[in-house]
């Protein structure tokens, strides 16, 4: 049964985040002119690799279960790394874990846990591996061919584990093409355990109509970008469709990893359920 092989540090996993960072991700969310749509994804990137390391971590070490790929197009193409890690394509988790970049100290209001009425203010370090750079046009094909040819590689060395992940976020059409056939060749790849998985999430600064999450056809979708991205987007497998799920997302069978006009609350959920994978041994 495609899907199903154990990850392990014998046989890794890899995820690819490929993120658009034209100049038009400094705009902000609709609704709140204090959140631009750049933070709200780099703070969802960030967390999501501290998550990974943190669900890693065995015995007082980082074992590596994910090779983790993050790309940016925007203004051109290139690796989204930060600090010692700049210039990588790709890194094994372990090293991930050992070089942040920077390290923000964030803020958290929760309930006060002594008086048990009211909150305070509980500090924390967030360790940060990539930082917001928005500018330019989006080169989505140039940066989708980038992802496949680092796929090929990865893959040739990895020939039986769960086929790697492409969580793919965007929120401008391409300026250098068409993007299906990239799209195509990429979920063509495969291991033993089956075809590589290519999921799109598109959010927007200017609502063109109701956020759509996960949908099983492109039947109501407004434009002929979004068809696009939904026929380049992999049905969820059963594993996925579970965790959604467990998330409380309405996931029907025979959804889509596809997202369009989506809110801060849909990058969240669409990176947590990209990277859901629960079989680690």
């Amino acid at each position: 049964m495609a899907y199903s092989a154990e990850i392990t540090p014998e046989n890794p996993t890899c995820l690819v985040f490929l993120l658009g960072q034209s100049q038009s991700m400094a705009e902000p969310f609709e609704g709140d002119q204090t959140i631009r749509k750049i933070d709200v994804v780099m703070d969802a990137m960030n967390r999501t690799l501290q998550e990974l390391v943190v669900r890693c971590a065995k015995a007082e070490q980082v074992t590596n279960y994910y090779y983790i790929s993050i790309i940016r197009y925007g203004g051109g193409v290139e690796p989204a790394f930060s600090g010692a890690l700049s210039g990588r394509v790709m890194a094994p988790i372990s090293e991930i874990a050992e070089h942040p970049a920077q390290t923000e100290r964030r803020t958290w209001i929760v309930a006060d846990a002594v008086s048990g009425a009211g909150t305070q203010e509980v500090h924390f370090p967030m360790p940060m591996w990539v930082n917001p750079r928005p500018r330019g046009e989006a080169h989505m094909c140039e940066a989708l061919a980038l992802v496949k040819v680092t796929l090929e590689r990865w893959l040739s060395h990895h020939r039986t584990s769960f086929p790697p992940t492409v969580l793919h976020l965007t929120d401008s059409e391409p300026s250098d093409g068409e993007p299906a056939q990239l799209g195509n060749d990429i979920t063509t790849l495969a291991t033993a355990d089956g075809p590589v998985l290519l999921f799109n999430c598109h959010i927007s600064s200017r609502r063109s109509g109701a956020k759509l999450e996960y949908p099983t056809d492109d039947s109501t979708l407004p434009s002929d970008f979004a068809r696009t991205l939904f026929r380049m987007s992999s049905h969820l497998p059963g594993v996925f469709q579970e965790a959604a799920m467990k998330k409380g997302l309405n996931v029907p069978t025979g959804a889509r990893g596809f997202v369009f006009n989506g809110d801060p609350a849909s990058v969240y959920h669409f990176f947590a359920l990209g990277t859901t994978l629960l079989n680690l041994r």
